[in-house]
Order: structure tokens, then sequence, then C-alpha cells
């Protein structure tokens, strides 16, 4: 952990440790039938090792609600955090709630926390609070700005190398160095996505290596973090269509340079694994030598308007590498990766790529 990370770890801790109480003041002064709120810190006075106590009166009778106040609140953090909590709620002879503090509750922590009948609260304004008679619930929407940037580069290029292998088979295995070469990239970045899917709930390491748990997890926040790839973006124009596209790129694929690449992407893609919109655009990724075959076994033409066929010359080259083909002579992006740009080409897109994960993303439990 680099210095600038301790202090940023540090400065989320004594932030949430001073305002755990003045969150947990506030929300409960908003109740009907709440009379007191006293909250002592820290607890140990009390007999308890929790970070907070609080006894509220609510209708003529007392409740003592018991909190742990987290820096991290990444699913794994939150676990561990539960585990403590219930233990030392049990240890006491009288009932108390127990309650969990952080900087940011993601929504799979905060699922854990409510399977575990954990009451929580977040700076992001994320609370609940349950027991006999009582309920209180806040939801927010929207990330942090620090989530949002671990997020953005758990998903960048290298980073997507490693989860694009992982997702193939969510259930195998990986050692660190096995899946650095499959993924072309450093073992340290290896361990840094090791690291965040290990926070994040979305896998578990056994004594042979690490595997995903929640892939769709993983699919979901991915999904909505998504940002098409980098590239430039070429309109062109030509007469060929339906099966006689297909025969072209058939016919010609062995003229491809070697090293080229050229595959079928979005619902041009999608039509070859689990058809469901036609659209009139015909969708590729390529690099320069993929986009120059294209031109001459389509016959390709410069277009403004009336363009119909759209091809991204892309900075990410492991894309091309992680490519199928659904049929011979023909090569589409991976079924993740379709998944991903349907998903992002607006309302009618969204309900092809749902389509499209019912059929192909289904993974066993």
């Amino acid at each position: 952990m680099s210095y600038f990370q301790r202090m940023l770890k540090m400065g989320n801790s004594m932030k949430i440790e001073l305002e755990a109480p003045r969150l947990l003041r506030e929300a409960l002064a908003d109740v009907p039938g709440v009379e007191r709120v006293d909250i002592t810190t820290p607890a140990e006075s009390e007999g308890l090792s929790a970070d907070l106590l609080c006894r509220l009166r609510f209708h003529g009778r007392e409740h003592v609600l018991m909190g742990e106040v987290k820096s991290n609140g990444q699913p794994r953090h939150v676990q561990t955090a539960l585990f403590q909590l219930k233990r030392q709620a049990q240890a006491q002879t009288k009932d108390v709630v127990p309650l969990i503090f952080a900087p940011y509750l993601s929504e799979d922590a905060r699922a854990l926390c409510v399977e575990g009948e954990v009451g929580y609260f977040d700076l992001q304004g994320n609370a609940r609070i349950a027991f006999p008679g009582f309920f209180l619930s806040r939801t927010t929407a929207g990330k942090p700005v620090a989530e949002r940037r671990e997020l953005r580069s758990l998903f960048k290029p290298k980073s997507a190398a490693v989860l694009r292998r992982m997702l193939r088979e969510p259930s195998r295995p990986w050692r660190v160095v096995e899946l650095a070469t499959e993924a072309g990239v450093s073992v340290g970045h290896v361990s840094n996505v090791r690291g965040s899917l290990l926070d994040r709930g979305w896998a578990e390491l056994a004594d042979d290596g690490i595997f995903l748990t929640q892939p769709d997890g993983l699919l979901d926040a991915w999904r909505d973090e998504y940002a098409p790839p980098a590239g430039e973006l070429l309109s062109r124009y030509t007469t060929l269509h339906g099966a006689g596209l297909d025969e072209a790129l058939k016919r010609r694929a062995n003229e491809l340079p070697a090293g080229g690449f050229a595959i079928l992407s979005a619902f041009s893609a999608a039509r070859w694994m689990a058809p469901y919109a036609r659209v009139g655009v015909h969708s590729f990724y390529a690099d320069r030598q993929g986009a120059d075959w294209l031109a001459r076994a389509m016959g390709l033409v410069a277009a403004g308007r009336g363009a119909n066929v759209e091809i991204r010359v892309v900075e990410d080259v492991d894309l091309l590498r992680d490519a199928i083909e659904p049929a011979p002579g023909i090569r589409c992006t991976s079924v993740v990766q379709t998944y991903l740009d349907l998903h992002a080409a607006g309302e009618r897109g969204r309900e092809a790529a749902e389509h499209l994960r019912q059929e192909k993303l289904q993974w066993r439990k």
C-alpha cells in the first residue's frame, strides 16, 4: 500500500469515526416515537468492544445500539465486521442492535448487512436500522467519486483483459502467474485485480488459485461503468447485405494479413449468438490492417450520410484477440463484450443485451 493510500485510508477512518455519532443522532431524531438518544464513544466503558454505543428510548422502551466503525466498506471487510458484531451481540446479557458504519457501502455490502440482520450507515447517505417495532431505511443513488474512480480503473483495458479470461470460465481457479501470462499483463497488475475482486466479494481463494463466485455481480458493475473502447470511427457504405455480406467475409477471410484483426461487434455480433433486433448498420472492431481488409472484402466507400458500415479502429488489441468464431470465417466480439456494447447502445440495445444475457450468460451457481 502506497503512502497516499495509507493517508487516504487514515482520512476515511478519522472522518467516519467523527461523523458516525452525528449521522446516527440526526437519523434517529427524525423518527416519530423516539424520545431520547444518548450516544457514547468509545464503548469499552460499557463492557463492549464496539466503537459506539447508543441508548435509544422509543415509545417508552429502551433499546441499545452497538456500532462498529470501518474505514473500508467493501464486502470482504463488511463480512469480517458482521462476524465480530454478531459475536459481540450474542455475548451480551441483554439484546443489542448491531450497526456498521463505513465511508461507503456498496449494494452488495448492504445486502450482506441485511442478510446478517445488522444495521448500517455510510457517508453517502445509505442507512438501515431494523428491530421489532422500528424500521428506518434510506437509499441514495450514485457512488462517491473515489469508488467510481476505483471501478473505472478495474475496467480499464489491461484489467479488462484479466476479467475477460476469468468470465469465460468463472469457476476455474487461476494462479496469478498463469493468469498474467494468459491475459498478457504483468503479475503486479493481476495482483491488483485479484485484490479488488476479493474485496468486493466477487471472487474467493482456493488452494489452487482465485475463482469468481459472483460473476453476475462483476458483470453488473462492469456494465454500469462501461465506456466504449477508444479509437477512430470510420463510417463507410457497402452494397452488400445479408447473406451476400456474410459470404464475402467468409470467402475472403484468408486474405486478412497475419496479425490483423477485424471482428463483428454489437448488434452485428449478437446476430450470430442470440438474434433479437435487426439494424441497418454493420458494426466492426478492427486494427488498421483489419480495417483495410474490410474495405477490400466489402467494397467499402467513404460515406457521410447513408453509411451502413461502422468500423472502430481500436487501441485495445486484447479486445480483438478475445474474439469468438460462431461460424467458419465469421469472427465476433466475445459474448461478454457483445453484452457490454449492446447495453451501451440505448434502450433497444439494452433489450437485446438482456436477451443475450438470458441466452448465453447464465452461469452455473
